[in-house]
């Protein structure tokens, strides 16, 4: 029969006597190993501090803490060659791992299968770009286009499928179903600046042909750790670069991104960069209501206008209508006639005037116009009378 590593294959009198197991070194070190190998996950996550690292024959050794307690930890050099991000003195790190020991000396070691930078190495890098970019005005507010207000497309790049990507395509959906989506699919995590500048890129060139008016850069939650690849300094010349207006929508509302402080418009989330790009097609029915109602009401007070003008001209027309200037010259025959006829002489005899003529047959106004013995004219409204003057002389009072 084998024995078991976690039993000793020998005890002497002190540990019989005891009832205790008996171990050599390497038997206690191979028992610990095989315990940790059975009872200890076989990977993990951890949170810590990078403190010393060191290269050592290609592979990185680092001391692992927590500020309470620490721990080694081992970056192999066959992973080494393949990250893209190397733990500098002081970062914290997210770590996928698993524990190596080591029978020989009893040693517990971290081997890295994966690291990534923890909160302080992202807020450290997005300060260094911050910096770098800065003074040459990438982030200044006269940099930022205006938003397109109906957009015919615009272009999304995101991670495919996501749910960020579907809340914004039902978005789109509910707000303007008339703008066209072209969805361009990119890795959101990890080392990838390289690739999502490649696709923002793309897109740029091709915006003219595509009909594209405006791009949406989007990443759903997420810890600040994850965002760190929008904190680039080339993804953020990319995108200040590029032929239209940029949309940020990476993360939490809380989050912001070197990315986000370029673009054109900064979204709180991916949900909200389509609502700040897409007009509310409730609101626009809306609008266009109210704009049929003060048509209507503007054409309504128009043809009252234009009715109103037309009944001037048929008044004018009708007043300058021969038949009606014909009875209106008629009617000014007649008063005048019959103004003549009031002030014609002969109506004066007739009210039983007469009119005295002199001998030359002037009429006489004053008994001064003639002498006693001067011959003159009496017409009566019926014939006349010729007599002498006996005498002149002014009228009595």
């Amino acid at each position: 029969m084998i024995p078991s590593p976690l039993e000793p294959r020998s005890q002497n009198a002190y540990a019989t006597s005891a009832g205790l197991p008996s171990f050599g070194v390497a038997e206690l070190n191979r028992a610990i190993g095989t315990l940790l190998e059975r009872g200890f996950a076989p990977r993990f996550l951890l949170e810590a501090t990078v403190s010393r690292p060191q290269l050592k024959k290609g592979h990185i050794w680092l001391t692992l803490t927590d500020g309470d307690a620490t721990i080694s930890g081992v970056i192999w050099s066959s992973l080494r060659q393949k990250l893209s991000y190397l733990p500098a003195e002081g970062d914290g790190v997210t770590i996928i791992g698993r524990l190596n020991f080591w029978d020989a000396r009893a040693s517990l070691c971290v081997q890295v299968l994966d690291i990534r930078p923890g909160r302080q190495a992202a807020l450290r890098q997005f300060e260094r770009v911050r910096e770098l970019l800065a003074p040459e005005g990438w982030f200044d507010p006269e940099r930022k286009r205006p938003l397109p207000e109906h957009p015919g497309c615009i272009a999304l790049l995101t991670s495919v499928p996501s749910s960020a990507l579907a809340d914004m395509l039902r978005t789109a959906r509910e707000r303007w179903p008339a703008t066209r989506i072209l969805v361009v699919p990119i890795p959101v995590q990890g080392p990838v600046e390289g690739e999502i500048c490649t696709a923002l890129e793309a897109v740029s060139r091709q915006a003219e042909r595509l009909g594209v008016e405006a791009l949406v850069l989007a990443r759903g939650g997420g810890n600040r750790e994850d965002l760190a690849v929008f904190d680039g300094e080339r993804l953020a010349r990319c995108l200040g670069s590029a032929a239209i207006p940029v949309v940020c929508g990476l993360g939490h509302e809380d989050d912001t991104t070197i990315a986000d402080l370029v673009a054109d418009y900064r979204a709180a989330t991916p949900t909200a960069a389509l609502v700040a790009l897409l007009p509310d097609q409730q609101g626009a029915l809306l609008d266009l209501r109210q704009q049929r109602l003060h048509l209507q009401r503007s054409l309504r007070w128009r043809l009252d206008l234009e009715t109103e003008r037309l009944a001037q001209q048929r008044q004018r027309l009708e007043a300058l209508h021969p038949q009606g200037l014909l009875v209106q010259s008629r009617q000014r025959l007649q008063e005048q006639r019959q103004l003549l006829q009031a002030l014609s002489p002969q109506h004066i005899l007739e009210r039983g005037f007469s009119l005295v003529r002199g001998q030359d047959g002037h009429l006489l106004r004053t008994w001064k116009e003639v002498n006693a013995g001067d011959a003159i004219t009496v017409q009566l409204r019926e014939g006349g009378l010729e007599a002498v003057v006996s005498r002149s002389a002014a009228p009595s009072i």
